[in-house]
C-alpha cells in the first residue's frame, strides 16, 4: 500500500479519507509532503501551523482548487468557495450579514418549534431513523428561516436533493451519479426562487432569500440567477448537513451516559457548549480542504510552486496529539473554560469568518446542535435498539451505518405532560 501511496494516493485516500494524510505525515515526521492525486502532483499539510499558512490569502487561492467533482455536486459552480480577493470578501460579507444575533435567535426558535412537532409525531412510530428525521427537520427549519416557500409535504423531496449533494463528492458509482442529478435539479429550483424573489420580495426584503437575490457583486450588478441560486443552496445545504453532527451527538450521548445525565439535569450553558464542541472535534465531518498556491514560496523547507494544489488535513488537525491531550478519547471537559484558536479547531475550516474561507455557518451549526442536544436530553426519551452504529473510515462524509435508529420515543417536556 505504501508503494502505491508514493506513486499515487488516489485509491489509498479514497479508502481512508479521514486518517491517511496525518498517518503519512507522522511516518515522515513532517507536517508537509508531496504526493500525487489522479496523477497530479499535490502537496498535503496537517497541523495548526499548516492551517495558519493554508488560510493566508497572500499564499493560497481557491480558484480551481477543489476537484471538479465537488463543483458538480457539493459546491455548485461560481459560488463563494471558488472566489478570492475583493469578490470573495464582498460575497462573504453577504453571508455574514445573515448571521446576526437576531437572525440566529429566529432560526433557533424555528428549529425548536419543529423539534417539538417532530417529537410528538415520532411518539406514534414503531421506530425512527434519527439521521433522516433530523435532516428533514433541519431542511424545514432553514427553508422557513431563509424565506424559501416549501409546502411541508415537499420537505422530504427537498431534503433528498440536498443530502444527495452532500453525499456525492467522495463517492463513486450510483451515489455520485445521484449527486450530479440532484445538483442540476437543485440549481434550477433555487434559481427559480431567486427569480420570483426579485419580482416579489418577501418579508420586506430582509429574508436570506431576498438578501441573496438583491445582492450586487463588485461590478454593481445582480448575480445571475443561477449563481444566486448556488449561493442560496450554500445556505440550505450546509444547514441540512448539520444532521450528521446531531447524529454524532446522539452517538456520543449513547456511549457516554454520564454526559447524558449531566446535560439532562444541569442547566449549564458552558457544559452544553463543551459537549457540542467536542462532538465537532471528535467525530468525522469533511476530511480535508483544498487550495492552490498563489505564488512560489517556501515553508519549513518545502517548496510550493505557484498553482500547486494543496490539501489541508482538517480531521487530522482536530486529532493532532500536539494540540489535544488524548485526542482519540471523547472528553468534552477539554473545552470547559477553553476557547480554541482559529487554527487548531477546524472541523469547518480555519482562520477568520469574515475575511477568510472559514464556514460562515459555523455559529449556526453550534446553535442547531445545542437545540438538538437539548431535545435529545430534555424534551424526549427514547430507546436505542441493537443496530450497526459503526462509523466506517472509508465513507466521507461519515455517518453511522444504521443512521441511528431510536424506538419508544416519548415527549418528556413538563408542559406537554401537563396537557395530557
Amino acid at each position: 500500500m505504501r508503494l502505491i501511496e508514493r506513486l499515487d494516493s488516489t485509491l489509498p485516500l479514497a479508502a481512508r479519507p479521514y486518517g491517511l494524510l496525518s498517518a503519512r505525515a507522522r511516518r515522515l515526521n513532517r507536517d508537509v509532503y508531496d504526493t500525487r492525486l489522479l496523477l497530479q502532483k499535490t502537496t498535503c499539510m496537517t497541523g495548526a501551523d499548516a492551517a495558519r499558512v493554508f488560510y493566508d490569502p497572500d499564499l493560497f487561492v481557491r480558484a480551481d482548487a477543489a476537484p471538479r467533482r465537488l463543483s458538480l455536486t457539493l459546491f455548485g459552480e461560481n459560488g463563494v468557495q471558488s472566489l478570492d480577493g475583493e469578490r470573495h470578501r464582498a460575497r462573504k460579507a453577504m453571508f455574514m450579514s445573515l448571521m446576526t444575533a437576531d437572525a440566529r435567535d429566529e432560526l433557533r426558535d424555528i428549529a425548536s418549534r419543529i423539534w417539538w412537532e417532530r417529537i410528538r409525531d415520532w411518539e406514534g412510530r414503531r421506530r425512527v431513523v434519527l439521521f433522516d428525521g433530523v435532516s428533514e427537520l433541519l431542511c424545514q427549519a432553514v427553508c422557513a428561516w431563509t424565506g424559501v416557500p416549501v409546502a411541508e409535504r415537499r420537505i422530504p423531496a427537498i431534503t433528498s436533493l440536498l443530502t444527495a449533494l452532500i453525499d456525492a463528492p467522495a463517492a463513486v458509482g450510483p451515489r455520485y451519479r445521484r449527486g450530479r442529478t440532484a445538483r442540476k435539479i437543485a440549481d434550477r429550483w433555487a434559481a427559480e426562487h431567486v427569480r420570483r424573489a426579485r419580482v416579489a420580495p418577501a418579508s420586506e426584503g430582509t429574508s436570506a432569500l431576498d438578501v441573496i437575490a438583491s445582492f450586487r457583486d463588485t461590478d454593481g450588478r445582480l448575480l445571475p440567477p443561477d449563481v444566486a441560486g448556488v449561493e442560496l443552496l450554500n445556505v440550505l445545504r450546509p444547514t441540512v448537513a448539520v444532521a450528521r453532527f446531531v447524529v454524532f451527538a446522539a452517538l456520543a450521548l449513547h456511549g457516554n451516559p454520564q454526559w447524558r445525565h449531566r446535560l439532562a439535569t444541569e442547566d449549564d450553558p458552558e457544559l452544553l457548549e463543551a459537549f457540542v464542541q467536542e462532538v465537532r472535534r471528535f467525530y468525522p465531518f469533511f476530511p480535508m480542504a483544498a487550495a492552490r498556491a498563489a505564488r512560489d514560496f517556501e515553508w519549513r523547507g518545502h517548496h510550493f510552486p505557484k498553482g500547486r494544489r494543496v490539501l489541508l488535513d482538517l480531521h487530522g488537525t482536530d486529532h493532532d496529539p500536539r494540540l489535544w491531550e488524548r485526542p482519540e478519547q471523547f472528553r468534552p471537559e477539554r473545552f470547559m473554560g477553553r476557547e480554541p484558536d482559529a487554527y487548531s479547531m477546524i472541523p469547518q475550516g480555519g482562520g477568520d469568518h469574515y475575511d477568510g474561507h472559514r464556514c460562515a455557518g459555523e455559529w449556526i451549526t453550534k446553535d442547531l446542535m445545542k437545540v438538538s442536544v437539548t431535545a435529545l436530553t430534555r424534551w424526549m426519551s427514547y430507546s436505542v435498539p441493537a443496530q450497526d452504529l459503526r462509523v466506517h473510515p472509508w465513507r466521507a462524509p461519515a455517518v453511522p451505518k444504521s443512521r441511528f435508529i431510536v424506538t419508544q420515543v416519548a415527549d418528556t417536556r413538563v408542559d406537554a405532560a401537563a396537557g395530557r
